[in-house]
């Protein structure tokens, strides 16, 4: 699915296959026919964009085969699919039965990361439509515990050896693909000014941001503000991941907290962040320690737990679509284009309170045709074909 800017400029608009469980070759080709596929159907679109997630197990085997590539290309041509960008933050077992904070190893200190990068730019190379460009999302560096300076200046080393790499790559393949960090709430680069200083000095054709719209709600960040300070220190937004976070007006109300408690599940980390009088966010790392009592409650609770596009939580709950609608029109909004590939990232839908799984294929649809008419309002385009 593509829409085209005022500019000129062609966006890229596309679900994040991370929502699925296969870690194999076999088994993603068999989710894009499962899945991928029928969200197209029922989006009554020719084509629609899906950002991969390779584990690097696949990553590593795909990038040795350019023949396995060129078979995965044709299974998404051949399905009316489409991939510019891929999710590289979580590294494997994105679906075991806990997650938490494994999905922030190996970190931008050890060697396994650049690997695994630079193994999913060499497949996205190889399945990139004709005239475009690529992008691949990474972690904000680590977990915030237990990073001394001597793994930030490791981290600021390999960043270096990613640029480099990209820029070999576009010069064997002569496909341009970037890297975009992704804060997120509780890692070494959880706001936008922690980005720009942990960015200080990278090379921007290369290496820019991942900005998650869920992320930068529960930081409290404001889109304007931020982008004006991405675009102050030259640093490019690589994709846009299109996300919502959980959103609690009273976490003091009994009926609340029991409507919460539901979504206070074991496999992926919540991190919880509420504003203090004197402007400063106190947090936990997961949902159950603050409603337990780690966070006063005396103020709105937002809460890192991605929810569908389209449609509200169930009341008193409620999302940061407002804010995902200021997101938009700060970045596409204006004279030009600020990015140019959109990521529907709502990997959470199997752990949604009430889901069905014979309903993700709909519910996926829907997501996509709330982002492509959000942007036809902002005075974008659709493309046929």
């Amino acid at each position: 699915m593509r829409v085209r800017h005022p500019d000129g400029s062609t966006v890229h608009l596309a679900y994040c296959t991370n929502v699925h469980p296969a870690e194999t070759l076999d088994g993603i080709i068999g989710q894009l026919a499962a899945y991928a596929e029928p969200v197209r159907v029922a989006a009554g679109a020719e084509r629609i964009g899906v950002g991969l997630w390779l584990p690097a197990e696949t990553a590593g085997q795909l990038a040795a085969d350019p023949a396995a590539v060129a078979r995965l290309r044709r299974e998404l041509t051949a399905r009316g699919l489409e991939t510019v960008t891929l999710n590289g933050f979580p590294y494997r077992g994105f679906h075991a039965r806990v997650v938490k904070r494994a999905v922030y190893y190996p970190d931008w200190s050890e060697p396994a990361r650049l690997e695994y990068t630079l193994d999913l730019a060499r497949v996205l190379a190889g399945l990139l439509p004709e005239g475009a460009r690529g992008s691949i999302s990474t972690l904000p560096l680590a977990w915030r515990t237990v990073w001394t300076s001597a793994q930030r200046a490791m981290a600021a080393r390999q960043l270096d050896a990613l640029a480099e790499g990209l820029k070999q790559i576009a010069a064997d393949t002569g496909r341009t693909i970037r890297v975009g960090v992704e804060p997120e709430p509780g890692c070494v680069v959880e706001r936008i000014d922690q980005a720009v200083d942990a960015l200080a000095g990278t090379d921007s054709e290369w290496i820019g941001l991942c900005l998650d719209a869920c992320h930068l709600a529960v930081a409290h960040e404001d889109p304007v503000e931020a982008l004006g300070r991405l675009r102050e220190a030259g640093i490019p937004v690589v994709k846009l991941q299109a996300a919502t976070a959980l959103e609690v007006a009273d976490p003091a109300d009994p009926a609340v907290r029991e409507l919460l408690a539901d979504f206070a599940e074991p496999r992926f980390l919540h991190q919880t962040r509420e504003p203090s009088p004197g402007g400063r966010l106190l947090g936990t790392d997961d949902l159950g320690p603050a409603l337990s009592g780690a966070l006063p409650a005396d103020r709105p609770w937002r809460i890192h737990y991605h929810v569908p596009l389209h449609e509200d939580p169930r009341p008193p709950l409620a999302s940061t679509r407002p804010l995902l609608r200021e997101t938009l029109r700060a970045l596409l909004g204006g004279e030009r284009a600020v990015t140019d590939h959109i990521e529907v990232e709502t990997y959470t839908w199997s752990v949604l309170p009430g889901h069905r799984e014979d309903a993700l294929a709909s519910g996926l649809a829907a997501e996509l045709l709330w982002l492509r008419d959000e942007l036809l309002e902002l005075g974008l385009r659709q493309e046929t074909s």
